[in-house]
């Protein structure tokens, strides 16, 4: 079941149109075993500064995470979202290694069709793991984690880890690990009244931080709703110049 509990993609049928008030375009890729996986371009209507590569947290699909754009391309940036496998209107089963996998297959066709400066990987709940390990190997201009876990074996709140720790973790999803091999910047904003991911859980990560990169903590923030708190905006300004 621990594949079940992780990955909780809503499906969409392949004819669903989006809607948002941010200009997009819709683009099916085609991974190296042939499954077709769903991408969003948000583009900036002021001079872009970059690019963003977003991935998101383990529920839902594109037509919820594309309503968190406007963070960005207010402040210049394009955004591409990938909905993983089984998300949305992307085909296949996702597993960890299929993720990171689809990551980097994403990586290279964003530098092949999409003209970028700049380019800053984004990681929320989930997707923080996926964005670590492709930027341990694309060393990016910078690395923005959400909400980030150390591994995913810590998600839960403390008082259900003796449950969990019956069973053998199939999954491993270790920001800890791919964090070592970050050359790039790294910024981690996380909340005090997560329950879902655990501040304790985040802040495990920061032995694994270099000099110059941030830890930034938001009274009271949760774990979706980080964007309605002021701070958070500042952050994203402050390293989105």
């Amino acid at each position: 079941m621990q594949d079940k509990f992780i990955f909780q993609g809503t499906p969409l049928k392949q004819n669903f149109e989006y809607s948002f008030n941010e200009p997009f375009k819709e683009h099916d890729i085609t991974m190296s075993d042939g499954v077709v996986l769903n991408v969003l371009h948000f583009i900036s209507t002021i001079d872009s500064k970059g690019l963003i590569l977003y991935f998101h947290g383990n529920a839902d699909n594109l037509s919820r995470w594309g309503t968190y754009a406007p963070d960005f391309t207010k402040l210049g940036y394009d955004v591409l979202m990938m909905d993983y496998r089984g998300y949305g209107k992307s085909g296949g089963v996702p597993t960890e290694q299929l993720l990171y996998k689809d990551a980097e297959e994403l990586m290279r066709w964003t530098n092949e069709n999409i003209k970028h400066d700049r380019l800053v990987i984004y990681g929320r709940s989930l997707g923080a793991a996926v964005a670590s390990h492709l930027a341990s190997e694309a060393q990016p201009y910078k690395l923005i984690l959400e909400t980030p876990f150390d591994e995913i074996g810590n998600v839960a709140h403390p008082v259900f880890y003796p449950i969990i720790r019956l069973a053998p973790q199939r999954f491993v999803f270790s920001n800890k690990e791919h964090l070592k091999k970050v050359e790039a910047p790294v910024v981690v904003i996380h909340g005090t009244d997560d329950w879902i991911v655990p501040l304790s859980s985040a802040e495990k990560l920061r032995p694994f931080l270099k000099p110059g990169d941030e830890f930034v903590i938001i009274e009271g923030g949760g774990h979706h709703d980080l964007n309605t708190y002021p701070e958070f905006h500042r952050v994203l300004e402050r390293h989105l110049w």
